[in-house]
């Protein structure tokens, strides 16, 4: 409470400071803000340049702005889709001004946040996409990447289950590493994100409010990505806040409440069909165990589920202070029964300007606390798997579940368990408590405008606690009698950085040269506390060696940027950063990253100029260098040594003692390193009303940080993370943005964005044999059965499998697969790489089209080429799960009836029959919102109404719940809903 309270004095000090240095105002300007038709702009902004001093039109387009210093200013008008026009007017007691602005769909004058600074948007030189709140996407929107899902192209945004707040990879151009990180850089505020899970909540954005957010950046091209040195390999997410604006307070209120569903189950066998099964080919044993219930187990754990998320803010400015505070709620229920996310959150945000505003800071403050309750996600598969003749609930010591027993009563350790009661029977909390902030400091010399010295202080900590229980009359507990454990780690991740900054334009050679240097410091320490477990009696199970450990890395940088514009035409931009990591010996501890681009802007040439077709065209091209030390532990480099556990001790005396036994390590590891070649033309038609950019770009990734087998003796294990092997990356992306109408009343917006994708091992040092792969994803059913392998001229993560053969029916046949070596045999030298999950092409498609006061919007997205495992049925699908030997029966998929696979020998397992074509089209999201506009003639208070629905539907070949899968393996998935929202949003 301390701590909310010298915040809070804090910022009324701030606030009074800055009250004292406004000065007495005594003039108005008024006037209207017209389209190029004539055409009042309702909504349009106003602003005194140089100043905070700004307001909006009303729906006749007029404004006012009252209390102005007597004599000359520079008003700026501007409105979405429009150029901003900048007028001259001198203040008096009733001065007016009208402003009448030209279509601008391109908005090649939009600053965009770059690292470090920002920029014109027509004076980029690396590949930088913008989407900001205007554009993203609608409905129950729980985590923030969700928003821009299908927008940008050569992103790619895959939800990891339909969980309340669960999480997403994210991918941009494919990532271009194997065991490191592929995850983007993520950076809010300034703040940058360490991208370690926050323990106890469903996803690190989880905690973040997407209500908050303004606009995301996403840099995609090393000479881009470059500044951000170590941590951009995988390209760079800027997430800009909402923050406060001159004028009167504005307040705003939004709820959006929902209904969600399960959009398709797995197709299982009915009980009639399971009965008839068993009794056309089971024994009379089998034939006895068939119950008489009919019981769908995948209704009993699915359930309708129910959320609301509410937001509240106010923004404005006090005594010339802008300002903004929210605050939301979000209560959302999961369609697995018991699973749930509550999540509270707040924001501040203040940027007050000192010294006649040569100082301008800007103070943003965030935190967020949730509760989770999660289920038990065996109960997936158990749903699947288990008998749908038995019922649910039955008279016996488990709780009152059916569950299948052995002779002696207890449950059967071969039996899937009662999926309602895995659910039921374990309580599964989590709470997670989240808060990050900087304090930006902006100083523009007074004998030196240009120059600008800036500092950016900042923090974010998370702590995550949970707890476990499973009862002691629980069947999935009966080897332990009941569970009960804890949970506890916290995170703190704290930075500086500190930087200059000089623009100058002399006109007198056309040019205009833009300069940064910088340092920054970053520090993460991430700790996990260690508990004792203890059964349901009490008895204790386990106790730690330790109660916690700490792991923390450091980060010092170093980094530079030049840009030079000549004639408006000619831009050419270097960058250079210089990391040091103490996840390195301090031999290999410093990384470079330089990077170079260079900006053709053809538009300005003389014989373009005044071109009646062309309103844009853009020649950009850049190589970058950027680095990944993710893949490794903060200590790989040293001989760490671990500890036994209690059950391996020795004796001294009545002393027990712990042994420690060392671990591998590679006192040589480097950086990973990818340097990346990108061309792109950004191009614009009829006046901006259609434009877009083309892409094409090469990466090669060195030093490859991956996990590999070594031989016996070598070091102190057989396996050891290490810098091994080569991997490219080809593609190529566009997007195509239309403004196919735009009149009074109708206007009609659609964009399109596509990109193309290839991910290839070239090298894998440390083996020279061709035939060498790394493991890359196992599945479930047999043992030790590996599907995915990384290996040489392969996608990564590729099938490795058998060619199956099928009968003159097209039904496969049992065991039997093509001889592809030719040595008359079939064995393990006969499996081969069929497939990837990896799509070739991702598509996205968006539309909006406005009528008067009603606006109807969409987003479709699809994958082309991608490929899934299908677990469920090479698991479930076969005769000996449904005609168990070990006294009970299971459920089967329908496919069963297809393949009629005994299973008996578990080679089907590989089978690339079970490969799936996963391509697929998904509407995403359907939209129909209605402006209600002001709800009174003399009040400012305006309302619109919003109806969603997320999910819409899916086409594809894949049979499955669901086409969509990172790691292509189809398995205990939670299933995305369909959901259905009502939103509500008041404005006064």
């Amino acid at each position: 409470m301390r701590v909310f309270y010298l915040l809070k004095q804090g910022l009324l000090v701030l606030l009074v400071f800055s009250a004292l240095m406004v000065k007495a105002q005594t003039g108005s300007v008024s006037g209207k803000v017209l389209d190029e038709s004539g055409l009042p702009l309702p909504g349009a902004s106003v602003i005194v340049k140089g100043t905070t001093r700004s307001t909006s039109t009303d729906v006749d387009g007029n404004f006012k702005l009252a209390g102005l210093s007597n004599g000359q200013i520079t008003l700026s008008a501007s409105f979405i889709g429009y150029q901003t026009l900048d007028k001259a007017v001198s203040v008096s007691a009733n001065a007016t001004v009208s402003f009448q602005l030209v279509p601008d769909a391109q908005k090649l004058n939009e600053v965009v946040v770059i690292g470090y600074g920002t920029a014109e948007k027509k004076n980029l030189t690396g590949s930088i996409t913008t989407v900001n709140s205007k554009d993203f996407q609608k409905g129950t929107i729980t985590t923030p990447e969700q928003l821009i899902q299908g927008k940008v192209a050569g992103v790619n945004i895959v939800s990891g289950g339909g969980a309340p707040g669960g999480g997403s990879t994210i991918r941009i151009r494919g990532g271009a590493s194997l065991n490191a990180s592929n995850d983007p850089l993520i950076v809010v505020d300034g703040v940058p994100f360490s991208g370690n899970s926050i323990g106890n909540a469903p996803s690190p954005l989880s905690l973040i409010n997407p209500n908050d957010i303004e606009t995301f950046t996403v840099l995609k091209d090393a000479n881009a990505t470059a500044i951000y040195g170590s941590r951009a390999s995988n390209g760079v997410i800027l997430i800009t806040t909402k923050k406060g604006a001159s004028g009167e307070p504005v307040i705003n209120f939004s709820t959006n409440n929902s209904i969600a569903s399960v959009a398709k189950k797995v197709n299982v066998l009915t009980a009639d069909q399971v009965r008839a099964f068993v009794n056309a080919n089971g024994t009379a044993a089998q034939k006895a165990l068939l119950g008489t219930a009919n019981t769908d187990w995948q209704n009993e754990i699915y359930q309708n589920a129910f959320s609301t998320d509410n937001n509240l803010s106010i923004a404005g400015s006090l005594k010339g202070v802008p300002y903004r505070v929210s605050a939301g709620y979000l209560d959302q229920d999961g369609v697995v029964i018991t699973s749930k996310l509550k999540r509270a959150t707040g924001a501040i945000s203040v940027a007050p300007k000192f010294f006649t505003d040569h100082l301008k800071a800007e103070l943003n403050l965030k935190g967020s606390l949730s509760q989770s309750q999660y289920p038990n996600d065996g109960a997936i598969g158990a749903a699947i798997q288990f008998d749908p003749t038995q019922p649910v609930y039955a008279n016996n010591n488990y709780g009152g579940y059916f569950e299948w027993l052995s002779t002696n009563g207890v449950p059967n350790p071969n039996a899937p368990r009662n999926p309602v009661a895995l659910i039921r029977q374990q309580d599964n909390r989590g709470n997670a408590a989240r808060s990050f902030g900087n304090l930006k400091l902006d100083y523009s010399f007074h004998f030196l405008p240009e120059l600008h010295a800036v500092v950016n202080l900042g923090y974010d900590y998370s702590k995550g606690y949970g707890r476990t229980i499973v009862p002691i009359y629980a069947a999935q507990s009966a080897s332990t009698s009941g569970s009960y454990s804890n949970r506890l780690n916290t995170e703190m991740n704290k930075f500086s950085e500190a930087y200059l900054s000089y623009a100058k334009t002399i006109e007198s050679i056309k040019s205009r040269f833009d300069v940064t240097a910088g340092y920054g410091y970053y520090d993460d320490a991430v700790t996990n506390y260690n508990f004792a477990t203890y059964k349901g009696t009490g008895e204790l199970l386990t106790t730690p060696v330790f109660p916690f450990s700490v792991e923390q890395n450091k980060l010092l940088s170093y980094y530079g940027r030049f840009n030079y514009t000549l004639n408006d035409k000619y831009i050419l931009s270097g960058t250079m950063r210089a990391d040091a990591s103490s996840k390195f010996a301090q031999n290999n501890r410093w990384g470079y990253f330089p990077s170079v681009g260079f900006t053709w802007r053809i538009i300005g040439e003389n014989f373009l100029k005044n071109s009646e077709t062309l309103s844009d065209l853009k020649l950009r091209l850049s190589y970058g260098e950027t680095g990944n030390k993710d893949g490794i532990g903060n200590y790989d480099y040293l001989s760490k040594y671990y500890a036994s556990t209690n059950n391996g001790q020795y004796q001294v005396g009545n002393n027990f003692y712990n042994y420690y036994s060392p671990a591998g390590y590679d006192p040589d590891l480097k950086w990973e390193t990818t340097t990346t070649y990108n061309a792109g033309l950004d191009y614009g038609f009829l006046k901006g009303r259609l434009y877009g950019s083309i892409d094409v770009y090469y990466k090669k990734t060195k030093d490859l940080l991956s996990t590999v087998t070594i031989p016996v003796g070598t070091n102190f294990t057989n396996v050891l993370t290490t810098n091994v092997g080569n991997m490219d990356v080809r593609g190529a992306e566009a997007s195509l943005n239309f403004v196919a109408i735009k009149t009074q009343n109708t206007s009609w917006e659609l964009g399109i964005n596509a990109a193309y994708n290839k991910r290839e091992v070239t090298n894998l040092t440390l083996n020279p044999n061709s035939g060498f792969k790394i493991d890359a994803g196992d599945i479930t059913g047999g043992t030790g059965i590996h599907l995915k392998y990384n290996a040489v001229n392969q996608l990564p993560g590729s099938f490795f499998v058998y060619k199956q053969v099928y009968n003159a029916d097209g039904k496969p046949l049992e065991g039997v697969y093509q001889d592809l070596n030719g040595d008359g045999s079939i064995s393990a030298a006969d499996q081969y790489f069929y497939k990837s999950p990896d799509p070739k092409v991702i598509l996205g498609f968006n539309t909006s089209f406005t009528y008067k006061k009603w606006t109807a919007s969409t987003v479709l997205r699809a994958n082309i080429g991608n490929y899934v495992y299908d677990n469920i049925s090479s698991n479930f699908g076969i005769r000996n799960n449904v005609l168990s030997t070990q006294g009970i029966l299971n459920n089967s998929t329908s496919d069963l009836y297809v393949t009629n696979f005994s299973g008996s020998s578990g080679v089907q397992y590989l089978s690339d029959y079970f490969i799936k074509n996963a391509s697929f089209l998904k509407m995403d999201n359907l939209g129909l919102s209605y402006n209600v506009g002001k709800l009174s003639k003399t009040g400012n208070a305006n309302m619109r109404i919003s109806a969603n629905c997320q999910n819409v539907f899916v086409v594809s070949k894949y049979k499955g719940i669901d086409p969509e899968l990172v790691s292509g393996i189809d398995y205990n998935l939670y299933p995305r809903p369909r959901t259905y929202t009502l939103g509500l949003n008041v404005g006064f």
